[in-house]
């Protein structure tokens, strides 16, 4: 049995033989552990595998421990070594030459077009038809092997190698990097934010992986963000009269307020619609857990 076919095919007999056959690690049993778990709630979707996802970073963190990414301001793609997948379980309608140079292993990345340019990107991954000439100016940034066994640092380094091994344009390695010091953390996370950079992803070296919100994985940036649920319009007045003047929002807790700034004007005279999913960013919680100078950041696409 290979570590492949567990990881596409999980059982609790695949599981339960694999780690008394081969006498397995903890770290290689706690990964196909996190595949068997996922395996039912995968059924039924498109997914390879559930995608790990980031808390947010908490102030002064200690980076020691860690390998840290720049966070791509990007769509999330899984690749299964086939085919590419929005993080929601639909398949990414991608032209064949781009799907034609990735690799046959299955890679966690962003398509990325570089920074300040997701509205683009996303107008162009959404297309059901893809424009092959806009896709040129989108690559895949890998930053994950979900199917290879271990701690995150040695599923990255089998990434970087697998990058050397087999380059071509339209895919590329996330660089992780060690940071010595919490001061050396914040002086890279200016720069970055300078350079109109989005933030960093700080994922602990010695975690082995699994899918869903995970303490192993964390975002650090300038600003946090969240996504609520647009339940309202609010009328605008004085010079948003006869306009959008905010939304009403629901968080997935329950919580509900008013994002009033942060739209365009062509946003408020055609505002997200009821019902949509929108992300907004925001500075800590009020005493009573509401954000705290929540403001619109854009809509949620449904990928």
């Amino acid at each position: 049995m290979s570590i492949e076919s567990l990881a596409q095919r999980p059982s609790r007999r695949h599981f339960l033989s694999a780690c008394a056959r081969l006498a397995a690690t903890p770290a290689w049993c706690a990964w196909a552990g996190a595949a068997l778990a996922q395996s039912t709630a995968l059924a039924g979707s498109g997914l390879p595998w559930q995608p790990m996802l980031a808390r947010e970073a908490g102030d002064g963190i200690d980076p020691r421990g860690y390998l840290v990414s720049e966070k791509l301001d990007g769509v999330r793609a899984l690749w299964d070594g086939r085919k590419l997948w929005f993080r929601s379980g639909l398949p990414m309608a991608a032209p064949a030459g781009f799907v034609a140079q990735l690799p046959a292993a299955g890679l966690d990345g962003e398509l990325w077009m570089g920074r300040a340019s997701f509205e683009r990107l996303v107008g162009t991954v959404r297309r059901a038809v893809p424009d092959e000439q806009a896709w040129q100016g989108v690559r895949f940034m890998a930053f994950d092997m979900p199917r290879q066994p271990g701690a995150f640092e040695h599923r990255a380094a089998a990434l970087a190698e697998l990058g050397r091994r087999q380059p071509q344009p339209a895919w590329a390695v996330v660089q992780q990097r060690r940071v010595a010091s919490p001061q050396a953390l914040a002086t890279w996370l200016a720069q970055l934010v300078a350079e109109r950079g989005e933030g960093l992803m700080l994922h602990r070296a010695d975690a082995p992986w699994h899918g869903g919100r995970s303490d192993a994985l964390l975002k650090l940036k300038p600003l946090a963000d969240a996504e609520a649920q647009v339940v309202a319009h609010v009328p605008g007045q004085g010079r948003h009269a006869g306009r959008l003047g905010a939304l009403r929002v629901r968080t997935r807790d329950g919580l509900e307020f008013k994002l009033g700034t942060g739209f365009s004007d062509a946003q408020r005279d055609d505002p997200p619609p009821l019902g949509s999913w929108v992300t907004f960013t925001y500075r800590g919680l009020t005493d009573a857990g509401l954000p705290r100078f929540a403001a619109f950041l854009r809509l949620r696409e449904p990928l």
